[in-house]
């Protein structure tokens, strides 16, 4: 399910990332990576710490060089004129901690080119949009972690960039943050704009991105709209019935019993195999429940990742990528 390279000569739309490979030394942190990041859709880039999510994002930003591969925006090599229409959010944030927030954001705006009054009005727009109107005159230390998350996103959203390219834009907010966030990035995705983040909720991720790319160990495992990788994933029931005790499907060859919870079993399968589970199930008493279950992208993950077996895959998702 990896994203195929374009063709060359083909105009991709929006960005597109096509064999990157980057090493450090004598670890590979890039292999083959390639996947695109359509116009007007939300894509979420997750993977482990050190998987490679924040070396990708360095790349296209041109602040870490890459070794071989491509990064092009439109079907066009991206220069340093293109990455000036980025909106980025670094995950190491660079803010100035003693200015004020709505001076700091007034004089970020002069910077991507806005006259002084253009970037004051952009500043205020963006306070207010973000929540941030009553902490204007505050001194950037005196916010708490969620509203300097706020103040990083109005400083990547004040050129009006064509691309959101956000690492852990959701570390450290509460919910109402959350909401505010998400509902930006919907907003922006509508306007025709790509949107790549990363994160290490998957929950969150699911409900929000169109498309979700997993690395692992500097490969792209899985890429692919949300629906269709959880539609590919194991095939997984619920079924309930009068007499099913622990252990009823160790007869059926291909069959794993997952979890008993609330009178009920959940079994991992092959394809095809339906009438057969109905039919053992059926011999222990009357049905209760026969119910398809479709893995949550946390499940998918976990398959995906932990199912290969290097070290760099371990089956704990932290808050701070260690690319």
């Amino acid at each position: 399910m990896s994203a195929a390279a374009t063709a060359p000569g083909t105009a991709a739309p929006g960005l597109e990332i096509d064999g990157v490979d980057k090493a450090f030394g004598e670890k590979r942190a890039l292999d083959g990576v390639s996947f695109t990041v359509p116009a007007g859709r939300i894509v979420g880039f997750v993977g482990n710490n050190g998987a490679g999510k924040s070396t990708t994002m360095r790349i296209v930003m041109g602040l870490t060089a890459l070794d071989g591969g491509a990064v092009r925006w439109d079907g066009r090599p991206l220069d340093s004129a293109a990455r000036r229409r980025i909106g980025y959010m670094p995950e190491e944030r660079g803010l100035y901690p003693r200015m004020r927030v709505l001076e700091q954001l007034a004089y970020l705006g002069r910077l991507s080119g806005h006259s002084p009054a253009g970037a004051a009005a952009a500043a205020r727009r963006w306070a207010d949009r973000l929540g941030l109107a009553g902490a204007g005159r505050a001194r950037l230390s005196e916010l708490s972690l969620g509203n300097q998350q706020r103040v990083q996103l109005a400083a990547a959203l004040l050129h009006d960039p064509l691309l959101l390219l956000l690492d852990e834009p959701f570390s450290g907010l509460d919910p109402s943050a959350v909401g505010v966030m998400s509902e930006v990035l919907r907003e922006q995705a509508a306007r025709g704009r790509p949107v790549l983040f990363s994160s290490h909720q998957l929950d969150l991720v699911e409900r929000l991105c169109d498309q979700v790319v997993i690395i692992s160990a500097g490969r792209i495992v899985a890429d692919g709209p949300v629906a269709e990788l959880r539609s590919g994933g194991p095939v997984r029931y619920r079924i309930a019935a009068d007499g099913l005790r622990p252990g009823w499907a160790g007869g059926l060859p291909g069959v794993t019993e997952l979890e008993w919870r609330d009178g009920g079993c959940v079994v991992e399968t092959g394809p095809a195999r339906d009438q057969e589970l109905l039919a053992a199930a059926g011999k222990a008493g009357p049905l209760r429940e026969f119910t398809p279950v479709r893995p949550s992208l946390t499940d998918l993950y976990r398959d995906v990742v932990d199912g290969l077996g290097n070290d760099e895959a371990s089956d704990k998702v932290s808050d701070d990528d260690a690319d």
